[in-house]
Parts: C-alpha cells; structure tokens; sequence
C-alpha cells in the first residue's frame, strides 16, 4: 500500500512545499477537507498523524453507520457527534477557511489530508474499530463524565493514556414471570437473571491525545444496542 503519511513530520511545522518551486498546490474536494478539518479539530495539538488517521476513520465509519452518504451531510446533521463542527474549535475553524496553498504549507493539516484519505479509501485504522473518542477532557472532569458515568474497562493498559481508572457500573436485568399455584390460586412471581454488565465503553486504543472506544460485548447482547449510538 501507498504510504498514508506522504507528507513526512506528523508534527506541526513547515511541510517541503516551497514558494520558489512555483508549482501550485493540490486542490482539494470539499469532502477530503470537511473530514481532514474534522480530524484536525479533534485531535490534541500533537499533529500525531495516527492520532488524526484514527479519528478519520471512527468518522467515515459513523457516517456509514448511520446512513450518510457524504461526510458534510453527516457533519451538518449530526453535530453532537463532532462538536468541532459547531462549538468553535479553532483548530477546525483554522482548517476550513485555509486556503489549498495554507493547508500545503503545513505539515499538521497534511498529515490531516492524508489521514482524510486513508479513511475514505478505507485503509488501515488505528482506532481498532471504535465508534467513539475521548481527549484530555475524560481525566479534567472524570467525576461528571459521560462515559466514566456508565462505565469504562481498558482492555490493554497501553490504552489508558491519561491514567484514569476504570469504572463499574453493574447493570442486572430481570425477566419475571407471573405464575398460578392451581390448588391454592396464589400468584408467585417468579425472578430470573437474563443479563448483566457492569461497562458500557471498552478502549480499542490510545493514540497521541485520544482513548478510542466501542461498545462491550455483554452491553451489546443484553440491551441489542446499534454499535454507533
């Protein structure tokens, strides 16, 4: 395969487009630099470029999963997914008003570019196949969090970047049967253990800035959750 970092550094800084060769810049299609932008926005300021491809493609597998069939449709119709898009983000702001020979200078927004295209392309994914992501947030408001609310289990310790701990939060359900003793015509009702899960979120990785997440297994087949929401 191609190598999905063309562009050299995954770090911030000047990529080897230069001014005095005079060649113009790549131009690029609105849906390579909606996702790279989104990709950008998200990520830590590391420019990690597996960091950037990881998300890329947690967003290209999102907006399959829930029926788009472009990424600027998704990020227009399913802002609480990416807050980026919507909450001011600099980072993302910054992307999507530079201009193509802005994004070429860059090395940062490249390593975005073509981790936009790895993901549309369907290449290799650094998420492991997650549907969700976390920042540095998950460790500053840990107590409140979300996540962290309805459980989290790391399933290597590589993952858990920000040494958070785990949290269980045991779910137990029941099915109850209502049933007749014939001789005396009392009603017992009767108490079996169907399912149970004690996490909602398993880690699949730990790349630069970000925990990646899915569903666990147990939650999936006690509550017949979609993977994606």
């Amino acid at each position: 395969m191609n190598d999905p970092y063309p562009f050299g550094s995954a770090y911030s800084g000047e990529s080897d487009y230069c001014e005095s060769t005079k060649s113009a810049p790549e131009i690029l299609d609105a849906q390579t630099k909606q996702l790279a932008a989104m990709a950008y926005g998200e990520a830590s300021p590391k420019n990690n470029s597996d960091e950037m491809m990881a998300l890329a493609s947690v967003l290209v597998r999102q907006r399959d999963a829930r029926g788009y069939s472009d990424i600027q449709t998704f990020a227009k119709k399913e802002r609480t997914f990416s807050y980026v898009v919507s909450d001011g983000n600099v980072r993302y702001r910054t992307m999507m008003r530079a201009s193509d020979e802005d994004i070429a200078r860059n090395a940062g927004m490249q390593a975005a570019v073509a981790a936009a295209r790895n993901a549309l392309n369907y290449g290799p994914d650094k998420s492991n196949g997650a549907y969700f992501w976390d920042g540095a947030d998950i460790k500053s408001n840990y107590a409140n969090h979300a996540k962290v609310k309805r459980g989290v289990r790391f399933t290597d310790l590589s993952h858990n970047i920000y040494g958070i701990k785990e949290s269980i939060k045991l779910v137990i359900q029941y099915q109850y049967t209502k049933k007749k003793n014939k001789k005396t015509g009392d009603v017992v009702v009767e108490q079996k253990e169907i399912a149970r899960y004690d996490h909602l979120y398993e880690s699949t990785a730990g790349v630069g800035g970000t925990i990646f997440w899915k569903f666990g297994q147990d939650y999936m087949n006690a509550t017949h959750a979609k993977p994606y929401k």
